[in-house]
C-alpha cells in the first residue's frame, strides 16, 4: 500500500516538473490570492476589532441611569387591576430624579466577580468667560474609581484625572471647548447651574480632540463638588459598570434592570446600529476575499486540466496496467494539492510582507500619530490556508474525475 502511494506521488510530481512554467503560473496565482486575502482580512478584521475595542473601552460596559423604561402604574390601577378604572383630575407626583438606594445597587455590582461600579452625577451648567456663554454637561465622578471603568484618563492632555482631587473646584473640559472660551490649563472660568448657583472653576486638564464621546460639550468634576454646584447633595443619577468579560454585559444588564427597575444599558444596546453595520461589512469583506481565492483556484483547475489533456495516452496505459479510477483521481488531486500547498507557503510570505508595509504606515489623527490596526493572529493564516486548500482540491478534483472515466481501449485504438 505504501509503495503504491509512493508511486502515485512520484507520478504526480513528474507531471508538475515536466510542465514547470504552468506549475509556476498556478502556484503564483494561489500565492497572490492568499497574500491579498491575508492583507485584506487583516486590515478589515483589525479595524473592526479596534472599533469594537473603542466602543467597549470608551465608556462603561453597562450604564444604570435614573430612567424607568416602564413607568409605575397609578395606585388606583394597582388597587383594582381587574376592574374598569378611569381616573380623572389626578395630579402626577413630581419625584426627585436620581437613583434611589444606589448604595444597594453598588453592593450588588460589587458582588459580581470582576465587576467595578462607578457612581456619578450628571447635569448642565453654563460657562461664562469674557461675555461669552457656553453650555456644558458636567459629570461628577470619583477619579480613582472612574479610571477603572472608562478610559477618560488615557484621553487627557496637559493634566491627569487625579488633579480633580488635588485642586479645589477642578474642571476637565475638551480642547475644542477651551479654544472657544480662549482658556487653557490653569485658567479659571465661571460656572452657573440651573438653580442659579455660581462658582469659579479651575481647568486642570483637557480632553484630546477627536474624542466626541468624552469631550465636546462634556466636562468632569469631583462628585461632591458637582453635587454642591447642581444643588443635589448625596444624589447620583448614573452608575457605570466595568466587567471582566465585556461580552457578558447584555445578560448582566438585563438582570440588574429586572431587579431594580432602572434602565441598565449595555454597550451592545448602546452601539446596536454600529454593530449592525459591522455585520454588513463582514459579509461584504468575506465575499470579496473569497472571490480572490476563487479566482486563484482557476489556475489550479487550468493546470490540472491541461495535465489531463496531455496525459490521456499515459492515463490509458496506467489503466491497462491495473491502476483503478481512484488511483488516477488521486494522482491529479495530489497535483492540485501540491500546487495549493506551495502557493499557500508563498502566499503567507507575501501576505506577511504586505501586512508589514500596511502596519508601518502612519497617520496623524487629532495631532497624535496613529498606525493602521491589523489583525496578524495565526487565525488569519489558518483561514487563508483552509480556504485555499478546499478551493484547490475542488479545482483539481473536477478534471481528475473526468480523467478517471476515460476508456483506455478507445484511447489506445486512437478513437479519441
Amino acid at each position: 500500500m505504501i509503495d503504491r502511494l509512493s508511486l502515485l506521488v512520484h507520478i504526480a510530481a513528474r507531471h508538475l516538473l515536466v510542465r514547470r512554467r504552468q506549475t509556476l503560473v498556478a502556484t503564483s496565482g494561489v500565492a497572490v490570492g492568499v497574500g491579498f486575502f491575508l492583507a485584506v482580512s487583516a486590515l478589515m478584521v483589525g479595524s473592526q476589532n479596534d472599533f469594537v475595542r473603542q466602543l467597549i473601552d470608551v465608556a462603561p460596559h453597562i450604564t444604570i441611569s435614573d430612567e424607568l423604561r416602564s413607568p409605575p402604574p397609578q395606585p388606583g390601577v394597582q388597587a383594582m387591576p381587574d376592574g374598569a378604572v378611569e381616573l380623572h383630575g389626578y395630579k402626577i407626583r413630581n419625584e426627585v430624579r436620581g437613583l434611589k438606594d444606589w448604595q444597594r445597587i453598588l453592593a450588588s455590582v460589587s458582588a459580581i466577580p470582576g465587576a467595578v461600579g462607578s457612581p456619578s452625577l450628571s447635569g448642565a451648567v453654563t460657562l461664562r468667560m469674557g461675555g461669552r456663554d457656553e453650555p456644558l454637561g458636567i459629570v461628577g465622578i470619583e477619579p480613582g474609581i472612574e479610571a477603572k471603568v472608562s478610559n477618560v484618563a488615557d484621553k487627557l492632555r496637559y493634566g491627569r484625572l487625579e488633579d480633580l482631587e488635588r485642586v479645589q473646584g477642578g474642571l476637565i473640559i475638551g480642547e475644542d471647548m477651551a479654544r472657544r472660551l480662549g482658556r487653557s490649563k490653569g485658567d479659571i472660568v465661571a460656572a452657573t447651574s440651573a438653580n442659579g448657583s455660581t462658582r469659579s472653576l479651575r481647568i486642570v486638564a483637557l480632553v484630546k480632540k477627536g474624542n466626541s464621546q468624552l469631550g465636546g460639550s462634556t466636562g468632569y468634576m469631583l462628585l461632591r463638588e458637582a453635587q454642591s454646584l447642581l444643588g443635589r447633595p448625596f444624589i447620583i443619577n448614573r452608575i457605570g459598570i466595568k466587567l471582566s468579560d465585556a461580552y457578558a454585559a447584555q445578560d448582566v444588564a438585563k438582570g440588574l434592570e429586572a431587579t431594580y427597575g432602572y434602565k441598565a444599558e449595555s454597550w451592545q444596546e448602546r452601539s446596536a446600529d454600529f454593530l449592525a453595520l459591522l455585520l454588513t461589512r463582514n459579509v461584504i469583506m468575506y465575499t470579496v476575499v473569497s472571490a480572490i481565492l476563487l479566482v486563484a483556484s482557476f489556475g489550479i483547475y487550468t493546470a490540472v486540466s491541461n495535465s489531463v489533456a496531455d496525459k490521456r495516452r499515459d492515463i490509458a496505459i496506467l489503466r491497462s496496467m491495473g491502476f483503478s479510477q481512484g488511483d488516477l483521481q488521486l494522482i491529479f488531486v495530489m497535483e492540485g494539492l501540491a500546487l495549493a500547498c506551495i502557493g499557500i507557503l508563498l502566499g503567507w510570505c507575501l501576505g506577511w510582507g504586505l501586512m508589514q508595509v500596511l502596519g508601518s504606515l502612519e497617520f496623524s489623527v487629532g495631532g497624535d500619530p496613529q498606525h493602521i490596526p491589523l489583525d496578524q493572529s495565526p487565525r488569519q493564516y489558518l483561514v487563508a490556508a483552509a480556504a485555499s486548500l478546499a478551493a484547490g482540491v475542488v479545482a483539481a478534483w473536477l478534471p481528475a474525475r473526468k480523467a478517471s472515466r476515460v476508456d483506455p481501449v478507445d484511447i489506445l485504438r486512437g478513437a479519441v
